[in-house]
């Protein structure tokens, strides 16, 4: 027992410092993309009325795009959000080198996002604070499932820096991420978190990243509206995620055209909102911010959610570093503000409760594309900083969630790793690893004998651990929602045996 305790305090000291490194790295990536993103739009503002500045912005957005995709040609693990790599790491189903990972996607990053592209730093934020600690942990020679632990920590330190979110970004790392709730994992991921958002704190202010003023909370004679607003958002997440998902298949099948063409187009077309609607370029939180002070006509928010969705998807498709994570909360934003709007003109919603429907509406966006209902309501809490919302967020999320679910939806950066990977195949080489699962409840596994279950080739369960009790099982054991599974295998056979276990986990 005392041995326990003392490794679960070691766990805590762990993160600390996990979250002091990840929370400098980030607060140097947010300083780096907000200083050269002021350097951008001030050239936009004057290519207004100058055109040799026009050109030289043209050909400074290409230089950009050229480079960050040669960098990406060179370790293609810096692609994207950086979101499905840390989930492949931490299932065993990629590996990748933290320091080419590191330095590569935070200067392609800060490039990319800077230059106007309709990106968020979020997600490159959780892949870097995930690199930092993998090299922590490498340095430091730690196990490999010490390692995992480490890694875990980095990612929700990194969106703890990125967000101010202690809370919903470890959770999101424990129900997004890495699906394990074990002590340790959950310890070293909470105080990194909080350590991190110590540094963002001192470095930008206590201001939540998405704070807004509102004085009413939503009557419950206004929820008929809510289950509404749920479909609508339901449905609109689940075609923004069927867009980003297969817009690059769209590309392929024009094979004559290079894919750096298809880099270039986002980056020309950009310019031009950079230089007459500077708000609505970026991640979107200044354009959320500016709607929530002052309510635009219906007209203007529709032209708003129809250029925020093309360039979103087109600037995602380019495969350059950035997320989707605030993209997808300013969209969520938009629906809500112009479903509110409508009931606003129709006289049934009174005008106070317009801000109301725009913080409810990100939550369900995010929660019905990204899958991770419990993170969405935590995150808006915290980025908005009040807990009134909470009922009415809740409500939402669960129609939103469960919309999308019904029609097919699967969680999106589950969905972006698939295709990053080949087909997973068994392998028989490589040393002795470990893979760690969380029973559900209604999985093929609840309830069954470990003789009964049909597991993959190669793999052996080699303990069990339940209410902190560990049990070494035998043929006979039952399995039991909530148990937390070792599953021992050889570290090639790793990504064969992650995806097949990880099915019979999972609530059917």
């Amino acid at each position: 027992m005392q041995s326990d305790n003392l490794r679960r305090f070691k766990s805590v000291l762990y993160g600390l410092l996990i979250g002091l490194a990840v929370g400098m790295v980030v607060s140097l990536f947010r300083i780096s993309i907000e200083g050269l993103s002021d350097q951008f739009l001030k050239l936009a503002k004057l290519a207004r009325t100058n055109i040799f500045v026009l050109i030289t912005l043209i050909i400074l957005n290409l230089l950009i795009a050229f480079f960050v995709y040669y960098l990406v040609k060179r370790d293609k693990n810096i692609k994207g959000s950086g979101i499905p790599q840390v989930e492949g790491q931490l299932n065993g189903e990629l590996d990748y080198s933290w320091f080419s990972v590191l330095s590569k996607k935070f200067i392609g990053g800060v490039l990319a996002i800077s230059s106007g592209l309709f990106l968020g730093r979020e997600g490159p934020s959780i892949q870097l604070g995930a690199a930092t600690a993998q090299g922590l942990a490498d340095t430091f020679k730690q196990t490999k499932q010490a390692r995992k632990t480490i890694i875990s920590g980095g990612a929700a330190a990194g969106l703890s820096a990125a967000f101010n979110a202690p809370i919903a970004s470890t959770l999101f790392v424990l129900e997004e991420i890495y699906h394990n709730f074990s002590t340790s994992v959950w310890l070293t991921s909470l105080s990194a978190a909080i350590s991190a958002n110590f540094v963002s704190t001192a470095v930008f202010g206590k201001v939540p990243v998405l704070h807004m003023s509102y004085s009413h909370v939503i009557p419950l004679h206004i929820y008929p509206y809510l289950i509404g607003l749920g479909i609508v958002i339901g449905i609109g997440g689940l075609i923004y995620e069927y867009a980003t998902l297969h817009v690059n298949d769209w590309y392929a099948k024009l094979d004559w055209v290079p894919n750096i063409v298809w880099v270039l187009i986002p980056f020309i077309l950009v310019i031009p909102f950079e230089m007459y609607l500077p708000t609505i370029v970026g991640g979107g939180s200044t354009m959320v911010l500016m709607i929530a002070k002052a309510a635009p006509t219906i007209t203007v928010l529709l032209w708003f959610l129809l250029i925020r969705f093309v360039m979103s998807i087109l600037s995602y498709s380019t495969g350059l570093p950035g997320g989707i994570f605030l993209p997808m909360l300013s969209l969520g934003a938009l629906i809500g503000a112009i479903y509110s709007e409508v009931l606003i003109q129709l006289g049934v919603l009174p005008q106070s409760y317009f801000v109301n429907f725009i913080i409810i509406s990100m939550s369900g966006f995010f929660a019905c594309v990204g899958k991770a209902p419990f993170t969405a309501i935590l995150l808006i809490t915290e980025m908005v900083g009040s807990l009134q919302n909470l009922m009415s967020l809740a409500f939402v999320t669960l129609v939103a969630y469960e919309v999308t679910d019904l029609l097919g939806g699967s969680p999106i950066y589950n969905e972006m790793l698939q295709k990053m990977l080949s087909p997973q195949k068994l392998s028989t080489s490589g040393q002795l690893t470990n893979l760690y699962f969380s029973v559900q409840l209604g999985s093929d596994m609840d309830g069954k004998a470990v003789k009964s279950i049909n597991w993959p080739d190669g793999c052996l369960i080699s303990s069990i651990k339940r209410n902190e009790q560990y049990i070494i099982p035998d043929g006979d054991t039952i399995l039991k929602a909530g148990d937390n599974i070792e599953i021992s295998t050889n570290y090639d056979n790793r990504g064969y045996v992650y995806t097949h276990v990880e099915k019979l986990t999972l609530d059917n």
